[in-house]
């Protein structure tokens, strides 16, 4: 990695740039440190900037197969197997379930970006149309955008396109932000990092988003008839997350996508549970370190269990 210098006027802009190869292309990638800085300055920026490229480099090596590999007939039988145990079956949601459903996954999946809408206050703001006046404003729009969105995937036939990711993106923030709908533009990138300031994740460089989100397309409808449904729905799921489309709110879309690839292959839909956040966070970054789906599964079989007894309780109250 170099430092690059441009002049532009009386100015000295700093660079931390890189080349490496992919395939036959020669990649180019640098980041802005800022301009007319010290030498201490520069190594301070020239540090953190080292780390977010290394990510970014990593980042362009997302493949085009989202399973990294090929499943075995072992494998296969095993996810097979997983799915028949399942004990909901959507055949059998009544729309008293899925009113239900639809509040609890409402609750659940803006909970877990930091939404501060509780899950009784949900219900109030979905049955009675109350807001509560201490809430924000874009927390209360969001309640009403992803019960909207699930409405929507219940009644579409369409599994997966561009548009209708980029559909679900609109529902859900449309009245939160202001790039609802709109895949992140050039040169606006994503860096997850945790508490404690550590990248934990880069999203796909920004030029290559439309690329990749069409080569899940096209991975989805060449295996749609090959591989069990949950195994199609955990898979564009995690490989959606490791592109990261948007600006923000790929949690909430991508969650919405694994439900709709669910229900168009009969299975029933899956909250994830507030309260199995980190699990859900891990499961991914095992995707992404290591193609990893286990995880997933496991965790989205245990979520059907919980589900299952939610559902339960409600009809015998």
């Amino acid at each position: 990695m170099n430092i690059e210098i441009r002049i532009v006027g009386k100015s000295k802009k700093y660079y931390l740039g890189h080349s490496f190869r992919e395939g036959k292309r020669v990649i180019k990638i640098r980041r802005y440190l800022g301009s007319n800085l010290s030498e201490k300055q520069l190594q301070k920026l020239r540090k953190r900037a080292e780390e977010i490229l290394k990510q970014q480099i990593s980042s362009y090596k997302i493949i085009k197969d989202p399973l990294k590999f090929e499943l075995g007939k072992n494998d296969l039988g095993l996810i097979k197997s997983l799915e028949f145990n399942i004990n909901l079956k959507i055949k059998h949601l009544s729309e008293k379930d899925w009113k239900l459903f639809t509040e609890l996954f409402t609750y659940s999946t803006n909970a877990i970006e930091g939404s501060e809408v509780k899950e009784k206050e949900v219900k109030k703001i979905l049955e009675e149309d109350k807001w509560p006046k201490d809430l924000n404003k874009n927390d209360i729009s969001e309640t009403y955008g992803v019960a909207e969105a699930v409405d929507y995937i219940r009644k579409i036939k369409e599994h997966i396109s561009l548009s209708l990711i980029k559909k679900l993106h609109y529902i859900v923030f449309k009245n939160s932000k202001s790039f609802a709908g709109k895949l992140r533009g050039k040169g606006v990138e994503v860096v997850i990092k945790d508490n404690l300031g550590n990248i934990i994740h880069v999203g796909a460089p920004s030029n290559r988003i439309v690329s990749l989100l069409e080569d899940l397309l096209i991975w989805y409808n060449k295996n749609r008839n090959k591989y069990p449904p949950l195994l199609l729905a955990v898979v564009v799921h995690n490989q959606f997350e490791n592109i990261h489309p948007f600006e923000d709110g790929n949690g909430r879309v991508g969650r919405l996508l694994l439900n709709n690839i669910l229900i168009k292959h009969r299975l029933p839909p899956v909250n994830i549970s507030m309260n199995n956040r980190i699990r859900y966070y891990n499961a991914i970054m095992d995707y992404q370190k290591k193609g990893d789906i286990r995880p997933t599964i496991d965790l989205i079989l245990n979520e059907y269990k919980y589900l299952n007894k939610r559902l339960g309780a409600y009809k015998n109250n």
